[in-house]
C-alpha cells in the first residue's frame, strides 16, 4: 500500500514537471535560494540578489539562440566559443576606451551570424547531426581565439559599457536589465508571433510535413543557427563588460548550460515543443544552482561532482518524448 502510494506521488510530481515545467524550474530556484539562506544567512544581501538577476539574464540571452534551434530540431554547442570569441573582439577593440560600441556591435554579431551561417549549412547541406557539426565548429573557433590571442588576455571593456552592465538601480537590480528589455521581447515576438516562429515550431514537429506543405525547411533551419550565433555573440559582449576583460575559452562551459537551461525550460530535445519563457526559468534554475553549491563553499571537486548529479537528475526528470515526426 506504501509503495503504491509512493510511486502515485512520484508519477504526480513527474506530470506535474512535464506539464508546467517552467514553472517548476522557478519553485525549485526558489527551493535552492531558500535552502542557500537557511544554511548561510548571509548570502541574503542586496550584491548577491543583483550577481543572480545579472547571471540569469546573460545565461538567458545566451539559451536564446539555443532555443529556436533546439525547437526546430537542431542543437548549438557553438555558443560557449561564439561567446568567448565575441568577447575577446569586445576587449581587444575597446581596450578600456569609450566610442567603439556601435564598431564591436556590427563587428561582434557579423562574427556571430557568420559562425551560424557555416554551422546552418554544414547541417542541411553536408547532412552530418547537428551536434557534431556544431562541436566541430565551436572547436574551429576556439583554435582561432589562441592564434588571435596568442593564448594571453588582452584589452579591457570601456568604462561606459561596463557601466552599462553592472551598475545597479537601488544598489541591486544591474543594469543589464535594459539589454534585457528590449532583447527578450525581440526574442519572444521572433518565436512565438511571427511566421518564421510557426514554421520553426512546424519544422521541428515535422519536417518532411514541413516541406510538403511548402515551407523553406533548409532555409528556416539555416536562419535558426544565425540568430543562436547573432544572440551568443551579444550574451559575449555583455560578458565581456561582467569580466572586464576576456580570455581563451573564457565562456566556453555556457553551451552546456545554455542547453541545459533550455532543456529544464521545458524545451524538447527532438524539437517542436518549447517556450522562451521556459528558458528563462531554466536559467534562474541554474544560476540558482550554481550560487549554492558556490556559497555553501565546498571544495571545487565536490561542487563539480554535485552540479553534475544534479544536473543529470534534472535532465532525467525533464526527459520529453513525443510522437514519431516522420
Amino acid at each position: 500500500m506504501e509503495t503504491n502510494k509512493m510511486f502515485s506521488f512520484s508519477s504526480r510530481i513527474k506530470y506535474f514537471i512535464r506539464s508546467s515545467p517552467a514553472r517548476m524550474a522557478l519553485i525549485l530556484s526558489a527551493v535552492l535560494f531558500l535552502v542557500t539562506i537557511s544554511v548561510r544567512p548571509s548570502a541574503l544581501n542586496s550584491a548577491a540578489i543583483g550577481s543572480i538577476i545579472l547571471l540569469a539574464s546573460l545565461l538567458s540571452i545566451s539559451a536564446a539562440g539555443q532555443t529556436i534551434v533546439l525547437i526546430g530540431g537542431g542543437m548549438d554547442f557553438s555558443v560557449g566559443s561564439v561567446m568567448s570569441a565575441a568577447a575577446i573582439l569586445t576587449t581587444y577593440i575597446m581596450n578600456g576606451k569609450d566610442g567603439s560600441f556601435l564598431k564591436v556591435l556590427v563587428l561582434a554579431l557579423g562574427m556571430g551570424a557568420i559562425i551560424g551561417l557555416c554551422n546552418g549549412l554544414c547541417v542541411v547541406k553536408v547532412g552530418l547531426p547537428p551536434m557534431i557539426v556544431t562541436m566541430a565548429i565551436s572547436n574551429v573557433v576556439t583554435r582561432l581565439q589562441y592564434v588571435f590571442t596568442q593564448g594571453s588576455p588582452g584589452g579591457y571593456a570601456s568604462p561606459s559599457f561596463v557601466a552599462s552592465v553592472i551598475n545597479r538601480i537601488g544598489g541591486v537590480i544591474p543594469y543589464i536589465v535594459f539589454y534585457v528589455l528590449i532583447i527578450f521581447p525581440l526574442v519572444y515576438f521572433l518565436l512565438h508571433r511571427s511566421r518564421f516562429g510557426n514554421q520553426v515550431y512546424m519544422i521541428g514537429s515535422n519536417p518532411v510535413a514541413s516541406r510538403l506543405n511548402g515551407v523553406k525547411v533548409n532555409k528556416i533551419v539555416v536562419m535558426t543557427y544565425v540568430i543562436s550565433g547573432v544572440l551568443s555573440a551579444f550574451a559575449g559582449m555583455l560578458g565581456a563588460a561582467y569580466i572586464g576583460t576576456a580570455r581563451c575559452q573564457v565562456f566556453d562551459d555556457y553551451a552546456f548550460t545554455s542547453l541545459v537551461a533550455v532543456i529544464v525550460g521545458g524545451t524538447s530535445f527532438s524539437g517542436g515543443i518549447g517556450t522562451f519563457a521556459g528558458t528563462i526559468a531554466g536559467s534562474l534554475l541554474m544560476v540558482q544552482l550554481s550560487n549554492m553549491l558556490t556559497t555553501l563553499a565546498l571544495a571545487q571537486p565536490i561542487r563539480n561532482i554535485l552540479n553534475g548529479l544534479i544536473v543529470l537528475l534534472l535532465l532525467i526528470l525533464y526527459n520529453r518524448s513525443k510522437s514519431v515526426r516522420q
